[in-house]
């Protein structure tokens, strides 16, 4: 769409070869394109949609120690790297040196078109591949400022393709792999949702070059006062619970909005799970850590009741599925289920 719209010049960075695997996915490339270098693909054809674009298509990877050799004169950067350490450098090294970069999260393991948005990195919220570049990013000094495409979707039960049993007899596995840090498993992608993502980095990129950005991308939801609000409460209980003050939980406002939004559905976890008038967070079991799997939503009387009979750690008095009985035990336990399978998709 770059090149159809009148970009005249671009850059093609990528180590790969066109797979199997990969053909649900590839507008540029069919069954006779197989084991050849998707960067070739793309350019020829894009110089069948464009007699004047000039196309300089790299079979290679970014590097940070090469970094300047592959983004030299380049007006936009368009990262849709998998790895995530060398995604996390390229966003790192392009903030650093000032050079637009546009981001692409994770489209594998998604189906829902309609939780697609673009946001700023440090807005995005439920996505565990975003969760963790804006946290590595942070940890380096870049907390905002790159534009991201992204998906609130929480990856369902998808995990990893299985390597054959027969390609584990040949040898260390990860000798199959093009470089080390690559994994070598294959992440299901539905094929549309890796195009949509494109779409909406091609158009974002499109109108800030026809000088028409788009200054204030809408979140789809808005909610951090009340994730913040979330946050001080369960700190409060915390404190009453361990019988100490505490400035610190194991969770941050990323955590409590996955927990409220994507995990309880904004809903309590007490039938008939009404939508809380006055939403609170609570450890579930007390025995336990406080964690995202041990974590739900109750209205505020619900969650007093739920405080005051399960006790507090140096005196424990009953087990909440005695509270509430064992059909909100197996909503807990099936959504804690969800986390940990959710844990595993990151990376």
């Amino acid at each position: 769409m770059l090149v159809r719209s009148g970009v005249s010049k671009i850059r093609l960075v990528d180590f790969d070869y066109v797979t199997l695997s990969s053909l649900n996915r590839h507008a540029t490339a069919g069954l006779t394109d197989v084991g050849i270098p998707k960067v070739k693909c793309i350019e020829r054809t894009l110089k069948q949609i464009s007699r004047w674009v000039e196309v300089d298509a790299r079979i290679e990877i970014w590097r940070k120690d090469e970094g300047s050799d592959l983004l030299e004169g380049a007006d936009w950067v368009i990262d849709a790297i998998d790895n995530i350490t060398t995604k996390v450098d390229l966003l790192k090294y392009c903030h650093d040196h000032q050079i637009k970069v546009f981001s692409s999260m994770g489209a594998g393991a998604k189906c829902d078109p309609t939780r697609i948005q673009i946001s700023d990195i440090s807005s995005t919220i439920y996505d565990p591949l975003a969760r963790s570049v804006r946290r590595r990013l942070r940890l380096q000094g870049v907390s905002s400022g790159i534009p991201v495409v992204y998906s609130t979707e929480v990856p369902g039960d998808v995990k990893l393709l299985p390597l054959p049993e027969d390609e584990f007899q040949k040898g260390p596995v990860k000798e199959l792999g093009v470089f080390d840090d690559f994994r070598v498993r294959i992440l299901p992608v539905l094929g549309p949702l890796p195009s949509i993502f494109g779409l909406h980095v091609a158009t974002f990129i499109l109108c800030e070059l026809a000088g028409k950005p788009i200054l204030n991308p809408l979140p789809i939801k808005n909610r951090k006062k009340l994730y913040e609000r979330l946050l001080r409460d369960l700190l409060h209980r915390e404190s009453k619970l361990i019988g100490e003050i505490i400035n610190k939980l194991p969770i941050d406002e990323d955590d409590v909005a996955l927990i409220f939004e994507d995990v309880n559905r904004g809903r309590s976890v007490i039938p008939p799970h009404n939508v809380p008038s006055r939403p609170v967070l609570v450890r579930w079991d007390i025995t336990k850590p406080l964690t995202i799997d041990n974590c739900v939503v109750m209205e505020y009387a619900e969650a007093e009741k739920h405080s005051k009979e399960c006790g507090t750690l140096d005196e424990p008095l009953k087990r909440p599925e005695v509270i509430w009985g064992n059909d909100v035990l197996h909503v807990v336990d099936r959504r804690a289920e969800e986390l940990r399978r959710e844990r595993k998709w990151v990376m």
